[in-house]
Order: C-alpha cells, then sequence, then structure tokens
C-alpha cells in the first residue's frame, strides 16, 4: 500500500468522522445532564461503526457486480433525464420541510433523556444510531470516495476488509 493511498484514507476519514452520526449526536449524548454514561455512547457508536463496515462490505463487493451488470445501461439520455427531473423534484421537495413548523425541541431533548437514562434499552440505542447512519447513507461522500480509492487500488481482499474495519472503528 503506498504512502498516497494511506494519506488519502486518512484525511477522508476525517472529513467523515464530522457527521451527524458520528460527532453531533454523540457530543449531544455527552452533554446531557447527570453522569455520562460511557456504555450508552459505547454502544451508539459500536453500532455505527459496525453499519459502515457492513455498508462498505456490501459497496466492495456487490458494487462491481453491479457495475458489470448494468454496465451502460444508466448511460443514456432519457436516464440522465430522469436523474435531473428526481433531483429537481427532491430539491423543491425539501423546502416543505423548513423546520420553522412545531420547534420539535421538547421532542428532542425527550429523546437524549431517553438515551441518557437508567430506562433505555440498548436497543433503543441501537436504534437511534442505526436510523443516524440510515439517514447519512446519502451523504457519505468520503466515505464511498475512500471505498473508490480501495476498489482501484489493486490490494487484496484480506488488505481492503481489514483496512474498511479500521475505517469503520476509528
Amino acid at each position: 500500500m503506498s504512502v498516497a493511498l494511506l494519506l488519502s484514507l486518512v484525511g477522508l476519514a476525517l472529513v467523515d468522522s464530522t457527521s451527524i452520526g458520528t460527532l453531533f449526536i454523540p457530543v449531544w449524548l455527552l452533554l446531557a445532564p447527570g453522569p455520562v454514561r460511557l456504555g450508552r455512547v459505547s454502544t451508539y457508536l459500536g453500532t455505527i461503526a459496525g453499519f459502515y463496515f457492513v455498508v462498505g462490505l456490501l459497496l466492495y463487493f456487490g458494487g462491481s457486480g453491479l457495475a458489470e451488470m448494468w454496465g451502460g445501461a444508466l448511460d443514456n439520455r432519457p436516464v440522465l433525464w430522469g436523474q435531473l427531473a428526481l433531483g429537481v423534484g427532491l430539491f423543491v421537495l425539501s423546502f416543505r420541510y423548513d423546520g420553522k413548523r412545531g420547534g420539535g425541541g421538547g421532542r428532542v431533548l425527550r429523546w437524549r433523556d431517553r438515551a441518557t437514562s437508567g430506562d433505555a434499552s440498548a436497543r433503543w440505542l441501537v436504534g437511534l444510531a442505526v436510523f443516524a447512519a440510515l439517514a447519512e447513507v446519502a451523504t457519505m461522500l468520503p466515505y464511498l470516495g475512500a471505498l473508490g480509492l480501495l476498489t482501484t487500488s489493486g490490494l487484496g481482499v484480506p488488505q481492503v476488509i481489514a483496512l474498511l474495519a479500521e475505517t469503520a472503528w476509528s
């Protein structure tokens, strides 16, 4: 493995670690009133890491197969226009959810209280982590870039799996 590849992966991992699921929610859980419940934060972060690892494996092993299967089928004008129309439609739809309605502050505080209270189950924290990770799948561009680098690097499968595990857990 080259130093350039390793530095690129480290840089992408640092950028990816600034997402809501890996930075904001853990800090939010740590700032809850009362004692820090390290086990709960660890459960949350472990679920996020496991999710990223599984998604990485699925994309690494399944992505190339899908690319071969579809070939150039998606590289034609009607499909590209359809993608553009879908993107514009989603952009317009995003203005419907402007955040000015209903505050939601009380609900968010109740979620944090539930996540940090002694009554909260590990299953609830895992659910929160999976929900956050699923919300991030569309925005995990640095992770997708790292997967692209690994796919084209010529490394063996055991090395790629080890690097995916390392990036998921760091």
